[in-house]
């Protein structure tokens, strides 16, 4: 086959009249996509929460063709102008029009992937799917394979000196190897008060310095992040919360949707299933042996509790999540081996079955969950 009967081989006439097209179609449809895009996310956030339009806007999906559709506008403009007419002067860039022509084909294939994708993009399923994908990639970059060592601590930090930031903002990032090299510089020893992902309030107390240090609020500030946005690279309770959003409102009255609610359940649960085996950080640094720098880190009691407590909450007198709640309870602990991870859960499981024998008014309900709870209890045993 003649390769060249590929080439677009006709006159600038002909060029211009292409190339016009291919440029008002893609603009034109580029503005259709924003305004599909714009409508899913105003059914994501009345219905999932806005905090997860952050996990529509960066999705490769909506930003490719939404890139490729102003890529071909763009590119047909910039063609179109180099097409001249005239008989001495003409000039037709054929291969530049070709690839015109194949970027116009690669956007009729991506508008019927756009359709497709956000379609499925919306679905709560698949959003709580994806929620539950960065958790657990969370937990797998920020946990370890084997439990921390444990130092004493010799401090009396009642007699320490209080460190305040002026800014607010939630905290994003420590830099706790150049903290802790720093503490070992002055012979300190530095313990924050709060964890990356919580609020930082300006004049509170941030930090504690074993001794009174000079510049110790320069050089804490300097090596700490704030962000107006909720949310760390550092804690991986913010995806949690995204799901447990979900739920939350699948449980209000406006919704009333304990399906929703169950399968959030369900992935909160696989991910602590998936957390057993491994540990989570203690937050302390040292320098040389002696350690340096103390970070309040999530201990499985508050990752818990971020999961289920909320949920239980809103769940009021539902039978269904309830129920649910202590069956996933029963599958977490049938793979955890950690006492104090069991008794975590059996807190949980107490709080539930509390909430259901009091609330129930069906007889039945209540026997359902009592046999739930004694499932539980023997599984964790």
């Amino acid at each position: 086959m003649d390769t060249r009967n590929l080439i677009y081989g006709r006159g600038d006439t002909g060029a211009r009249t292409l190339l016009g097209a291919i440029a008002s179609s893609a603009i034109g449809v580029a503005g259709t996509l924003f305004s599909i895009t714009i409508a899913a996310l105003t059914l994501a956030s009345s219905q999932m929460g806005p905090r997860l339009l952050r996990n529509f806007m960066r999705d490769r999906g909506n930003q490719m063709t939404l890139g490729v559709f102003l890529g071909a506008f763009a590119y047909a403009l910039v063609v179109l102008r180099s097409v001249r007419g005239g008989e001495d002067t003409a000039f037709v860039p054929a291969l530049g029009v070709t690839i015109g022509l194949v970027l116009a084909g690669a956007c009729v294939a991506l508008l019927i992937y756009f359709i497709h994708h956000v379609a499925n993009r919306i679905n709560v399923d698949t959003v709580i799917d994806l929620v539950h994908d960065d958790v657990v990639r969370d937990m797998e970059r920020l946990t370890l394979d084997e439990p921390c060592r444990e130092y004493p601590d010799p401090v009396d930090w009642s007699w320490a000196a209080k460190v305040s930031l002026r800014q607010a903002g939630y905290l994003q990032q420590t830099d706790t190897g150049a903290l802790a090299d720093w503490a070992k510089t002055h012979g300190c020893g530095v313990r924050l008060l709060t964890r990356p992902g919580e609020f930082v309030f300006p004049h509170a107390p941030f930090a504690l310095v074993s001794h009174e240090v000079e510049e110790a609020e320069a050089a804490i500030w300097g090596r700490v992040a704030l962000s107006r946005r909720g949310g760390s690279p550092a804690d991986f309770t913010f995806p949690v919360a995204q799901l447990v959003e979900v739920a939350v409102r699948a449980l209000s009255p406006g919704v009333n949707d304990p399906r929703t609610a169950i399968s959030v359940l369900n992935r909160l649960g696989a991910a602590l299933a998936w957390l057993a085996p491994r540990h989570l950080h203690n937050g302390v640094y040292e320098q040389d042996g002696v350690v340096r720098l103390y970070v309040p880190t999530l201990d499985y009691a508050a990752l818990a509790g971020v999961m289920f407590d909320m949920i239980r909450q809103n769940a009021g007198t539902s039978p269904t999540v309830l129920i649910h709640l202590m069956t996933v309870l029963t599958a977490v602990a049938a793979v955890e081996t950690d006492l104090h991870r069991l008794n975590v859960l059996r807190r949980q499981a107490r709080i539930a079955d509390e909430q259901g024998q009091a609330l129930f008014v069906n007889e039945n309900d209540k026997a359902v969950l009592a046999t739930a709870y004694a499932d539980f209890l023997a599984t964790a045993a």
